[in-house]
């Protein structure tokens, strides 16, 4: 069952000063490269490989927060054997996911702040965003470790917004794809706003719900610029 919602609610949304985005699988396609990485890094410690669907269901905290559990004490030896593999070959993997770049472009062209809050290690973030060419349009970006903690904490948050003339709450609209990134949204106080294409899955946003589903980048600039642009203006 689909949960989208529709520009109908527009209304029931604040309009955002700020936007700060995930990364993987918000604004690029990551799967196949964290996949690929983490099968590396499995293998090399004795573990069995994860198929895609096991990825996605595992992989949402960050590195520091995970591989401990995960690994246990070779949790960093784990850790190490990851960056390598990721390092390697991240960069050939990058690919925008459809409309995000002419939607962070419409959206800088709005005047709104925008920020990338990531569970990525940040190096790799900074280097994806570099590449892509993206990095005049983001206000900060912070990454797994940037801050004292990683996401759903709302200290990268803060980090993120510093400097940046608002504060966490009503008019900062948190965007990801997953429970986490909500998570995140709740614990900041920002607006938590689902960008997917996916439907939710039974239970997932249970604890805390996105405030809207929007399944395309296209549509969702569009809805910010419906809160934004008079519509004696359009």
């Amino acid at each position: 069952m689909s949960h989208g919602m529709t520009h109908g609610i527009a209304g029931a949304l604040p309009p955002p000063r700020a936007i700060l985005f995930d990364w993987d699988n918000t604004l690029v396609d990551s799967w196949l490269c964290i996949q690929a990485a983490m099968n590396s890094t499995l293998r090399a410690m004795a573990h069995d490989e994860w198929d895609l669907e096991e990825t996605k269901r595992r992989v949402a905290l960050s590195l520091r927060d995970s591989f401990p559990d995960l690994f246990g004490p070779r949790w960093q030896e784990a850790r190490d054997v990851f960056y390598r593999a990721f390092s390697d070959i991240h960069l050939e993997y990058l690919a925008p996911l459809p409309g995000a770049a002419e939607m962070l472009q419409g959206l800088a062209e709005l005047g709104l702040t925008l920020g990338v809050v990531s569970n990525k290690n940040g190096r790799f973030l900074r280097e994806e965003v570099r590449q892509l060419g993206w990095d005049r349009l983001f206000h900060r970006l912070v990454g797994a470790t940037d801050a004292s903690e990683d996401k759903p904490s709302p200290i990268p948050v803060r980090m993120c917004l510093d400097g940046a003339g608002v504060s966490a709450g009503p008019e900062v609209w948190f965007v990801g794809d997953s429970p986490i990134d909500m998570e995140c949204a709740y614990n900041s106080g920002c607006v938590p706003i689902l960008l997917r294409p996916d439907a939710w899955r039974d239970g997932e946003f249970d604890r805390f719900r996105p405030r809207s589903h929007i399944v395309h980048c296209r549509e969702f600039v569009t809805l910010v610029r419906e809160l934004l642009v008079p519509i004696s203006q359009i």
